[in-house]
């Protein structure tokens, strides 16, 4: 028997098993028979099924359990003509139905039913027949089916005596047709969860909303037909459709949609003249012979493999964005190619770079190419809403993302499922990072029974329920495009956000079928550059960009190597500030490396050492073999790139470019597949045959693996390096531009405000507090003698909204607030946000005290506004605020302080008990024993780390880096992960101008003050 009723978790809190176990548990079941996957309104899981069934040679038949207006009925397709229907009709019940649900009328089934097998149960168990069932049977004739449903239900002797009744008047075949939910019975538990998930209750009360037994799950072939022994001809049924459904994905055929062109040019004439003229206004001086021919070679490979759609789409979206004043920039593999160079989608010149275009494009792969193009990201909405109208809502839809349980989530549902108390939960989920599985010790932390059976069902079901889909969400910035209606591939659907529609494939599943995907990215580095470049050029006159800002420039790369890098793109975190000072960047290549080396492929390959010896001199350069030089001398014999592995294996071991890019996925893969080892033999052969010792070719091929999964192209860190550089310049050179840039483009990067602030104001820049007579929403520079300094923004206070701002803006401007009263009365602000502007002292300007002023505010509960009301009560004299407490009210009201830092208050006492600050612990010696007290800013536990936790501290000199080993961790656990203001014993580690602090204890300091303060740290790990 057949099993034509599966559902997968891609219901979304239905079913309790992977697609890609149906395949394998019924592999191993069937001996190679088939079965169907039909989740609820959608086809979301059906390439991840297919992948793994093409791995096994395994068939499976797709269709979808379909919402109707009344209840619910199964189709499968048929043929491809079949498939494509079905995608039409799920889109037509998405789209007129709000986010994560559908309704498909009974009308539209009956007029788009091409190929579909129809398989109804719910009509036909009812008392009395619907009339809609004889106008299926006479649209559907004989793929027109009775869904025979056994689970060893009470009711299910009438419901099966009024289908068989019904079937027989309509004279339409029985189908056993059981009902599947998981793949394995040991699943039943978890389903049982999903369901109280899905219908917010708590298991002890879910009574009717289980299923009563664990018979919804496959089993052997032979327990079905048992099941249905009475009914051969309902078994029989299920072969019959098997037999019919010959659709498989692999028929897809996907057309990149073609473009408007002029003079009625092909679109690969078009594509080679603007990348001619590209070409000339590149290379002024004139194309270099080495460049032509790369040119004309990638326009060759484009034209065979039929692809100039998808770059004249790219240069036409640049373009949009050009005319717009919009800052964007391609990254990724696209800037190994010079057509791209040359349609100024890219700003890296491949040729220059010497870059590999088979990274990014190769004939023996065919697949499609991915070009990341980042878009600034306050404005890439319009760019989004842009493709839509010029391709049209049919042609174009943005890919999915699937929102999966990790360890956070999974605890808050699973737990609330449980009957946990919620309390409990949040402090568990709170302890916990993003990847990490929850211990017996957060168990106890959170005050619940480590032994009680609640308890254990929580930890195993939080694990069993890990990478399961939540729901579904919507890429970043990945578009799918198509010449034909992108529903005739895939469903399309609504998504939360208004004016978007979204696939139901994410990017994997999209990358699996090799459709192409456009990826509008937004990227907040190039928001904060724009910022910065037209304050630069309001406030001084100086007009900047990223083209046209001075290279090389000496005072920046000085900056870089002290690690003064902080809101610099890509070189401010921890470990990055870690590597400057001892890789010491001296031009762009040095950026480019920087970049690319502090990331887990080089690390994990024990590539970064080696280089950085190599560039201080302590070691020679060598190489495996003298005909790897010219791959590997920009990165002294080191390889550090996916670029280099890949001409690596060309040039040492004769591979295709073709088979290069398979080594490079083979070695994507590696750590979870083993497909690595099969390039093994064959590489140490070739690389043999062409005199290369055999312990040189180990040797290089263990480098190879060394980067497993991790490799960075050297096209990407290209890339990057151009904005690091950017960004760089403009914090050497215009600091207060850079700083109020940066702000004024939060949330991004990796630091707080707060941070930034105090970073800012440790290199002379000066602030001035939000003021509801001056600031305007944005941070903005404001005259100060000959200099400037940055006014703070409206934006800053917490729980304002741009309508609050608005607001306080459209009355200021009639006539400036003489009183709080005023305020309120001309203003829509509400009553604890005026508080909140009291308490950070914005009213100041109008000689009021923050004290003042918050005792106003709290006057204006007395009156009715806006009609005239004077208090009896006349004002107490108010005590100032301590320098503490103006920081610390700062911090409540906005979580940064542009008069201080909540440790400046308390430097002379940490002095008298002997402890540094972080200015002072530069100049400690290697291994001196130490303790520091500070703000903890950022944790990191990264999976290169073996367990080690990083913690970046800081107070008002500067950051300290902590390293926090394992066994120091699990002492400390709960301290680590939670407290704000934390004191670290142990010893100094000072080598190549590079200081950490190893943890050896951890403790409170007993400063109740600062304990108090509201500081956010930013957690990665």
């Amino acid at each position: 028997m057949i099993p034509l009723w599966c559902k997968s978790n891609f219901s979304f809190l239905e079913g309790a098993s992977h697609p890609e176990e149906y395949v394998e548990t019924w592999h191993e079941l069937a001996e190679g028979q088939p079965w169907a996957l039909t989740d609820r309104d959608g086809v979301h899981g059906i390439v991840r099924a297919w992948a793994r069934a093409k791995e096994l040679g395994a068939r499976v038949i797709y269709g979808s359990e379909l919402t109707l207006e009344q209840g619910t009925l199964v189709v499968l397709a048929r043929d491809h003509a079949a498939y494509r229907t079905l995608c039409k009709l799920i889109t037509k019940g998405r789209l007129r139905s709000e986010k994560g649900k559908s309704l498909i009328l009974w009308s539209e089934l009956l007029e788009h039913h091409e190929g579909l097998i129809l398989i109804w149960r719910d009509g036909l168990i009812r008392p009395v027949l619907p009339k809609v069932a004889w106008q299926l049977k006479e649209v559907f004739g004989q793929r027109f089916y009775a869904g025979l449903s056994r689970h060893y239900l009470d009711r299910e002797k009438a419901e099966e005596e009024r289908l068989f009744k019904h079937s027989k008047e309509l004279g339409i075949r029985c189908v056993a047709f059981p009902q599947i939910l998981y793949h394995s019975a040991q699943r039943r538990r978890l389903q049982d969860i999903l369901r109280c998930i899905k219908h917010g209750v708590k298991i002890h009360e879910a009574g009717r909303y289980l299923l009563p037994n664990a018979s919804f799950g496959l089993r052997p072939i032979s327990e079905f037909q048992k099941l249905y022994e009475d009914r051969q001809d309902a078994i029989a049924a299920t072969y019959d459709i098997a037999s019919e459904c010959t659709f498989n994905l692999s028929q897809i055929r996907y057309v990149y949609p073609s473009e408007d062109l002029p003079d009625g040019k092909t679109s690969m004439q078009w594509l080679r003249d603007l990348a001619f003229e590209g070409a000339k206004m590149r290379y002024p001086e004139g194309i270099s012979d080495e460049a032509l021919r790369q040119l004309n070679y990638e326009l060759d490979v484009i034209e065979k493999l039929e692809y100039p759609g998808y770059f004249l789409t790219m240069w036409e979206i640049v373009n949009f964005c050009r005319t717009q004043h919009i800052l964007c920039q391609g990254r990724g593999s696209a800037a190994n190619s010079i057509v791209c160079f040359c349609l100024e989608v890219t700003a890296v010149d491949p040729i220059k770079m010497k870059l590999l275009f088979e990274r990014f494009i190769s004939l023996e792969r065919a697949e499609p190419p991915d070009i990341d193009l980042d878009i600034s990201h306050e404005r890439r909405e319009e760019v989004i809403q842009w493709v839509y109208q010029r391709y049209g809502r049919n042609r174009a839809a943005m890919v999915a993302n699937m929102v999966r349980y990790r360890p956070r989530s999974a605890i808050r549902d699973v737990g609330k499922a449980l009957g946990i108390p919620e309390t409990s939960l949040d402090r568990m989920a709170k302890m916990l990072s993003y990847r990490e599985t929850p211990l017996l010790e957060d168990i106890e932390s959170a005050g619940l029974k480590i032994d009680g059976p609640t308890t254990l069902q929580l930890l195993e079901l939080t694990k069993e329920i890990q990478e399961f889909p939540r729901h579904m969400s919507i890429h970043p910035g990945g578009f799918l495009l198509g010449h034909e209606p992108v529903h005739h591939l895939v469903p399309i659907e609504n998504a939360t956000m208004a004016d978007r529609t979204v696939i139901q494939w994410d990017k994997y599943d999209v990358e699996a079928l090799d459709l192409f995907k456009v990826d509008l990215l937004g990227l907040g580095a190039l928001t904060h550059l724009n910022k910065s470049f037209e304050l630069l050029r309001r406030h001084r006159g100086v007009d900047l960009s990223m083209a046209t800002l001075p290279q090389d420039d000496p005072e920046t790369y000085e900056m870089i190597c002290r690690a003064e890098t902080v809101g610099v793109f890509q070189i401010e975190s921890r470990a990055q500030m870690a590597m400057l000072p001892r890789l010491r960047p001296q031009k762009f290549y040095d950026l480019v490396i920087e970049v690319g080396i502090v990331r887990p492929g080089p690390i994990t390959g024990d590539m970064v050492h080696p280089y950085l010896r190599r560039r201080n001199g302590e070691e020679p350069v060598t190489y495996p073999h003298p005909s790897l030089e010219p791959v590997l001398e920009k990165t002294l014999g080191i390889p550090l790139f996916q670029e280099q592995v890949m001409k690596l294996a060309v040039v040492a071991a004769d591979y295709t470019p073709g088979e290069a890019d398979q080594l490079r996925r083979d070695m994507a893969a590696w750590r979870s597949k083993g497909r690595i080892d099969q390039h093994r033999e064959r590489m140490i052969k070739r690389m043999c045959a062409k005199g290369i010792e055999v312990e040189f070719a180990e040797r290089v091929f263990a480098q190879i693996q060394g980067f497993g999964e991790y490799g960075f192209p050297e096209s990407h860190a290209a890339s990057f390096a151009l904005i690091t550089y950017a960004t760089a310049y403009m914090r050497a050179h215009w600091p207060e531009e850079f700083a109020c840039g940066l702000l004024n483009s939060q949330p991004m990067g990796f630091y707080t405000s707060a941070t930034i602030v105090d970073d800012a104001k440790r290199r002379g820049v000066r602030f001035m507090p939000v003021d509801i007579n001056v600031s305007e929403w944005d941070n903005t520079m404001q005259p100060l003698g000959q200099e400037f300094a940055i006014r703070m923004g409206l934006r800053m206070i917490k729980g304002i909204s741009e309508v609050d701002g608005e607001s306080i803006l459209a009355a200021r401007e009639r006539a400036p607030f003489a009183s709080v009263r005023d305020f309120a009365a001309r203003t829509s602000v509400n009553r604890g946000l005026i508080r909140r502007l009291a308490e950070s002292g914005a009213f100041e300007s109008l000689g009021l005290t923050r004290r003042e002023a918050l005792w106003d505010a709290q006057a204006l509960d007395k009156g009715t506004l806006p009609l005239p009301f004077e208090t009896t009560a006349r004002r107490p004299i108010l005590d100032e605020l301590t320098p503490f407490e103006a920081i610390s009210w700062d911090y409540q009201t906005s979580f940064h302080s542009p008069r201080g830092h909540p440790m400046q208050t308390i430097r002379q006492d940490l002095q008298d008990r002997g402890m540094p600050s972080a200015n002072d612990l530069l100049a400690q010696r290697d291994g001196a024993w130490t303790h520091y007290a500070g703000m903890v800013i950022c944790r990191q536990r990264p999976s290169t780390a073996s367990g080690i936790v990083f913690m970046t501290m800081e107070d008002e000199t500067g950051f300290v880096n902590v390293v926090v080993f394992p066994k120091v961790y699990e002492q400390y656990r709960i301290l680590t992960k939670t407290q704000v203001f934390l004191g670290i014993s142990g010893r100094v580690q000072n080598q190549y101008g590079v200081v950490h602090v190893l943890a050896e204890y951890l403790w409170i300091p007993r400063f109740t003050d600062v304990n108090s303060v509201r500081l956010k740290s930013r957690d990665f790990h």
